[in-house]
C-alpha cells in the first residue's frame, strides 16, 4: 500500500506493492510474508482483482454489489462481488470491447460495443442477441424514458436502437463529421456528444432537435497555450442538471490530476457515494485508489477509515523486485541455457523469471570487469558533458565524422540558399537531440568499406577525398587553436564545382567500377580460400554402425546425392529406365504415371516366406484326378 499527497489531500493506493507469482508454491508465500515487510503489509482488497493483460473499461453497477471489468488477452468481462470480496463469473468475448453500459441495477442486463460494430446484449445466464450498426462506434448511452440506445462514433450520424420495439430509429443528423463521446443527463434526459471539430451538441431527445452547439475547442486555447492540432472531445460527463465536464485531446479540462499511476489509464470510474476510485491500465493488475475527501470508503470495506489512520508513506515497490525476467538470447550469453526446464526458471511469456541474486552472480562471473568499464564510461561523459559547456570551435564528433562534415557542407550551401530565397530552412540532424547517439556511440560508424555502401553511394571515392582535405584542415586548426575557419588551399571553387558536376554525370561509369572491383575482390577471396583447403590436411572421419543394420558401401548414399542433384526431368527418365515409374496416355488426352514403390528388407524378406511356403503347399499337394462321378440318367439339363 502507498500513500501519497498533493495539496494536503492524501490518496490511499490500495493495489500497489509487490505481487507474488502464480507459479510460486504455498510454502513458498508463507516463507515470503514472514521475512518480508512489505509482502505481509500488502492489501488484498479484492482476489484477482486483475485482467490477464490489459484492462479496457471499468464500471461498477447501479446497486453498488458488482464491479465489471473488460479487458484482454483474450477478449473477456469478468464481474466481481464486492459482498464476497471475489470474482463472480468471467465470460470469454468474441472480439475487444469499445466500452459497455448495465441496464439494469446488478448484471443480469449487458450491453456491449466491440470494435469489429457488433453490439452485443448479455442477460444473467450468458449471451442473449446480437446485432450490427453501420459504422465504427466509439461510445454510447442509455436514454431510460425511452429505451432508446444511442451510438456515435465515425460517422455524422447518431445511431438510436429502440430495445422496446426491436428496431433502430432514424437516426440523429449532427453537422460534424465524426463523434468521439456521448453522455445523457440523468436529471433532465438531455443528450450531448463531442465531437472531432471539438464541439459539444445538445439534443433534446423528446423533440429529436438540436437545442444548442458548445465551440469547446475555441474556448480552450489561450494565448498562452501550446497546441498542434485542432481540440477534439475526448471526455464528457454530465454532474448534476446544470454542470457538465468536458476533455480535449490536448490536454485541456483536466479535473482530477492528483493520481500518479505507474501505467497508462484506460478508464476511471467513482464507486457510487465514497471516496473509492477503480482505474482500468494499460496492465493486468487493476487500480484501487481510496481519497477520503472525496467521501468515506464504501459497506464492503469500511474498515478502510481505521486503516488509513495507521499507514505510513512508504515507497513503492516494482512488481517481481526479487526475480530478473531474461529472454533466450540472455541466457546464451549468460551460459544459463542448460537451465531451461529446472527450478531455476520459470517460463513467462516470452522468456523466464530467475533469481536476482543468481542472475547477478553469474552476470559477474561472465564479465568481472563489466562494473569498472561502466564507471569509466560514466567518467568519460562526464567529462565530455563538462567539456560541452566551454567555448569550443567548429569541431566534428568522434564517430562519423566524414558524416558529419557532410551535413555541415549542406547545412552551409541551405543557409546560402534560404538567404537568397526566403525559405524556411528544416532542422539540422547534427543539433537533433534524436539523432545525437548516432554521432556518440561507436556502434553507428558508417562502414565505408563494406558492399552496401560502395553500390548506394558510387561518388563517394572522389567526393571523400575532398573532403578529407577539409577534415585535415579542420584537425590542424583545433591543434593550433584557430577561431577562424581557412579555406583550403589547392583548385579554386570554379574548379571544384566543375570537378562535381563532372562526377554527378559519369555515376553509371563509377557504379559499374565499383561492382567490378567488389566481383575482383570476391574472386580473390575465393582463391585465397582454395589456397587455404587445399594445404589443410584433412582427417579421416569415422561412423559408427547402428546396431542391428549390416555395412554395405557408400555408392548407395552417393547414388542418392548424384540423383538429387539432378532435374526432375532426368529422373523421371532414369526411373522409366529402371522400370519403376512407367507413363502411359489415357482415353481422354492426358497422362498417367504409375510408381512402383521401393521395397524394405523386411517386406522381402515376407515375400520370399509366402513364396516358399506355396511352393511347400504345391509340392504336398495330392492329385484328384481320379475322383470322377457316374454319369446321371435320363436327359441331360441344358
Amino acid at each position: 500500500m502507498q500513500v501519497s499527497s498533493l495539496n494536503e489531500v492524501k490518496i490511499y493506493s490500495l493495489s500497489c506493492g509487490k505481487s507474488l507469482p502464480e507459479w510460486l508454491s504455498d510454502r513458498k508465500k508463507r516463507a515470503l510474508q514472514k521475512k518480508d515487510v512489505d509482502i505481509r503489509r500488502r492489501i488484498e482488497l479484492i482476489q484477482d482483482f486483475e485482467m490477464p493483460t490489459v484492462c479496457t473499461t471499468i464500471k461498477v453497477s447501479k446497486d453498488g454489489q458488482y464491479i465489471l471489468a473488460t479487458g484482454t488477452y483474450k477478449p473477456r468481462v469478468r464481474c466481481y462481488d464486492t459482498y464476497q470480496l471475489s470474482l463472480k463469473f468471467e465470460r470469454c468475448l468474441d472480439s475487444e470491447v469499445v466500452t459497455f453500459e448495465t441496464l439494469s441495477d446488478d448484471y443480469s442486463k449487458i450491453v456491449f460495443l466491440h470494435n469489429d460494430r457488433y453490439i452485443e446484449f448479455h442477460s444473467q445466464s450468458g449471451f442473449y442477441y446480437k446485432t450490427r450498426i453501420p459504422k465504427f462506434g466509439r461510445d454510447f448511452s442509455y436514454h431510460y424514458p425511452s429505451c432508446d440506445l444511442y451510438f456515435v462514433g465515425a460517422s455524422s450520424e447518431v445511431y438510436r436502437l429502440n430495445l422496446e420495439q426491436g428496431r433502430y430509429l432514424n437516426p440523429l443528423q449532427t453537422d460534424a463529421a465524426e463523434n468521439n463521446v456521448c453522455d445523457i443527463n440523468s436529471v433532465h434526459g438531455l443528450f450531448a456528444t463531442g465531437t472531432i471539430e471539438g464541439r459539444v451538441e445538445c439534443w433534446d431527445p423528446r423533440t429529436r432537435g438540436r437545442v444548442g452547439v458548445l465551440d469547446c475547442a475555441l474556448s480552450s486555447v489561450t494565448a498562452d497555450s501550446e497546441i498542434n492540432s485542432l481540440p477534439t472531445i475526448s471526455a464528457l460527463k454530465f454532474n448534476g442538471a446544470l454542470t457538465m465536464a468536458v476533455g480535449t485531446s490536448t490536454g485541456q479540462g483536466k479535473i482530477f490530476t492528483s493520481l500518479e499511476p505507474e501505467h497508462d489509464l484506460n478508464d476511471v470510474c467513482l464507486y457510487p457515494n465514497s471516496g473509492m476510485l477503480l482505474t482500468a491500465n494499460e496492465a493486468p493488475k487493476m487500480g484501487i485508489y481510496y481519497v477520503p475527501v472525496l467521501g468515506p470508503a464504501p459497506r464492503w470495506c469500511s474498515f478502510l477509515d481505521n486503516l488509513t489512520e495507521e499507514l505510513e508513506e512508504n515507497p513503492e515497490s516494482t512488481v517481481y523486485d526479487d526475480y530478473k525476467f531474461v529472454t533466450k538470447k540472455d541466457l546464451e550469453n549468460l551460459g544459463l541455457t542448460h537451465l531451461i526446464g529446472s527450478p531455476f526458471l520459470r517460463a513467462y511469456m516470452h522468456g523466464f523469471f530467475m533469481d536476482i541474486r543468481l542472475y547477478h552472480k553469474v552476470k559477474l562471473m561472465v564479465n568481472p570487469f563489466a562494473y569498472e568499464e561502466y564507471r569509466k564510461d560514466k567518467i568519460r561523459q562526464k567529462i565530455e558533458e563538462t567539456r560541452a559547456q566551454r567555448v569550443q570551435l567548429k569541431k566534428l564528433p568522434k564517430v562519423n565524422k566524414e558524416l558529419a562534415l557532410k551535413l555541415i557542407e549542406e547545412e552551409e550551401e541551405k543557409q546560402k540558399s534560404t538567404w537568397k530565397k526566403k525559405v524556411k530552412s528544416l532542422p539540422n540532424i547534427l543539433t537533433d537531440d534524436r539523432f545525437k547517439v548516432m554521432f556518440e556511440n561507436p556502434d553507428f560508424q558508417v562502414d565505408e568499406e563494406s558492399e552496401e555502401f560502395r553500390l548506394l553511394n558510387p561518388l563517394v571515392s572522389k567526393i571523400s577525398e575532398k573532403r578529407k582535405k577539409k577534415l585535415r584542415l579542420l584537425e590542424q586548426q583545433e591543434l593550433h587553436g584557430k577561431e577562424e575557419e581557412e579555406e583550403p588551399e589547392g583548385k579554386p571553387s570554379d574548379a571544384e564545382s566543375s570537378e562535381s558536376s563532372d562526377d554527378e554525370k559519369d555515376w553509371v561509369t563509377e557504379v559499374r567500377k565499383q561492382r567490378r572491383l567488389l566481383q575482383q575482390e570476391e574472386k580473390v577471396k575465393r582463391q585465397e580460400q582454395l589456397r587455404e583447403d587445399q594445404q589443410t590436411v584433412l582427417k579421416p572421419q569415422f561412423y559408427e554402425i547402428k546396431a542391428g543394420e549390416e555395412f554395405r558401401s557408400f555408392k548407395d548414399s552417393a547414388t542418392k546425392q548424384k540423383l538429387m542433384n539432378k532435374t526432375l526431368e532426368d529422373r523421371l527418365k532414369l526411373e522409366a529406365k529402371n522400370g519403376t515409374l512407367s507413363v502411359s496416355d489415357t482415353t481422354v488426352g492426358s497422362k498417367q504415371l504409375t510408381f512402383t514403390l521401393k521395397k524394405s528388407e523386411q517386406q522381402k524378406k515376407q515375400q520370399e516366406a509366402e513364396k516358399l511356403h506355396r511352393q511347400e503347399r504345391k509340392a504336398v499337394r495330392r492329385s484328384a484326378g481320379h475322383l470322377r462321378s457316374r454319369p446321371r440318367r435320363g436327359r441331360p439339363f441344358h
